[in-house]
């Protein structure tokens, strides 16, 4: 694979694929420009190279139709304003209306594309969709780790008819991140695994079991396996079709010498509600009518000695449903463990990177990933399309 960094830019126009997947309020205003953040030393590297940006994203699931909710206009002002220059945003009809602008362009100028999502041809990785994209541009950098799971045409098509393609910083520091975690790691290493299902997550939790020396399950998924190991758990969250695949996972851990750590307490109420009655229990005495929302203090402190002395972490999961004040304990105490292990911590994203930021962590983590999806289908092992078409 090459990287951005290796090649010739000036005067070259740069299609870049960024992910600029933000959050936006009911009014359509950007509530968090992380996502744009991450990709700004790719950006201005192009920039500064003297080459003519473009800049293509998507933005929520507007399923091959124009959504206005789902505009990248929001995010011009942002991007302008991060990178102190003026953004040419093309808002319809991309391909037509983004041969004017970019045919126009000087060395230095920016161009945003509207939301690629917009056209069936992207979701579908359509091969004329993607030669229009490749029209655009003299090279071609891939920059958005989030989506690299899924093929579409402007991360895996595309890179057929584009002569020069190559990956940018941010999707750079994800792979190095990860094989510095999973590779060839400093051990003891341990994953944390939280989250809702056991479904959603299997698949990694039997590749890490050959690859750690502890594992950590929390949050929702961890009843599974606790009602798998005997114990009754209220109404708590359970994947009762994942009983058998829980209780083998267990047997694995004990055949290949993994610490394999549950909660032994929880924080429970009779309604996954911020105004319900909340009391900490023993795992054994979950009342049949509760529901475990967080783990308790016995199980903080448990975890959080079981990270002492380990030298590498991947956490992908929040302990609880931390988004509610009575449940957020758990996640946020382990996540103070987490940044003051004095281990390479590299966390998943989606709710664990949030967490992480609302506990004022962020910058004592060695990497968070801006991919939830395409985070876990590395952690399986899988290869991701969006980072096979580079390699290819």
């Amino acid at each position: 694979m090459q990287y951005i960094d290796q090649i010739d830019l000036k005067n070259k126009r740069v299609f870049i694929r960024v992910d600029f997947n933000v959050p936006l309020d009911k009014s359509g205003k950007v509530t968090d420009d992380t996502r744009v953040r991450a990709h700004l030393p790719t950006i201005n590297y192009a920039l500064d190279k003297g080459a003519k940006v473009i800049i293509g994203s998507h933005l929520g699931r507007p399923k091959g139709k124009r959504v206005e909710e789902f505009s990248l206009r929001p995010v011009v002002n942002i991007l302008s304003g991060l990178l102190h220059k003026s953004v040419v945003f093309v808002a319809d009809n991309v391909i037509e209306k983004a041969v004017q602008a970019v045919g126009s362009m000087k060395a230095g100028e920016v161009v945003l594309l509207g939301n690629l999502r917009f056209y069936p041809g992207e979701d579908k990785n359509d091969v004329e969709f993607a030669k229009q994209l490749a029209g655009l541009c003299d090279v071609y950098i891939d920059d958005a780790f989030a989506v690299s799971h899924r093929a579409a045409a402007s991360n895996s098509a595309i890179t057929d008819f584009v002569p020069v393609c190559a990956a940018g910083f941010l999707l750079k520091n994800e792979l190095e991140y990860f094989n510095k975690a999973m590779g060839n790691p400093a051990r003891p290493l341990c994953a944390i695994i939280g989250g809702a299902k056991v479904s959603d997550k299997i698949g990694v939790l039997e590749k890490l079991i050959d690859k750690v020396d502890k594992l950590i399950v929390g949050g929702g998924m961890a009843f599974t396996f606790l009602k798998a190991a005997g114990y009754g758990i209220g109404k708590s969250l359970c994947d009762h079709d994942m009983l058998d695949l829980a209780r083998n996972i267990m047997e694995k851990s004990r055949q290949k010498n993994v610490q394999f750590l549950l909660p032994v307490d929880a924080v429970i109420a009779q309604a996954a509600t911020a105004e319900a009655e909340a009391k900490v229990c023993g795992i054994k005495e979950i009342p049949q009518e509760w529901i475990g929302l967080d783990i308790g203090p016995a199980t903080i402190s448990l975890f959080s000695d079981a990270l002492k002395g380990v030298k590498t972490i991947i956490w992908n999961g929040p302990m609880g449903m931390f988004e509610l004040a009575p449940f957020s304990k758990g996640t946020f105490e382990l996540a103070h463990a987490v940044a003051n292990s004095g281990a390479l911590t590299v966390v998943g994203g989606g709710d664990t990177d949030t967490a992480v930021h609302q506990a004022g962590l962020g910058a004592k983590m060695s990497y968070i990933s801006t991919g939830g999806g395409a985070f876990l289908e590395l952690l399986e092992g899988k290869i991701l399309p969006g980072i096979a078409a580079l390699e290819k």
